[in-house]
């Protein structure tokens, strides 16, 4: 079975949570790494997904003008 497609908006709510976590729950160091990895790749995700979407924005806007 194949595995949804994760959202902007997921993502960053993952991001949230874990980020509420760490502050909350004071983690050990290596349950720590693991929560900041993630995050990483996370905010990685969100970032790449901006940008694809601002150059879609933008050559729709660029297709309207011709």
């Amino acid at each position: 079975m194949a595995q949804k497609k994760q959202t902007y908006r997921e993502a960053m709510q993952e991001v949230e949570d874990i980020l509420s976590s760490i502050e909350n729950d004071e983690p050990d160091v290596d349950e720590l790494a693991e929560k900041v990895k993630k995050v990483s790749q996370l905010l990685k995700f969100c970032k790449d997904k901006l940008y694809k979407t601002r150059e879609e924005v933008e050559q729709v806007l660029k297709d309207m003008d011709e």
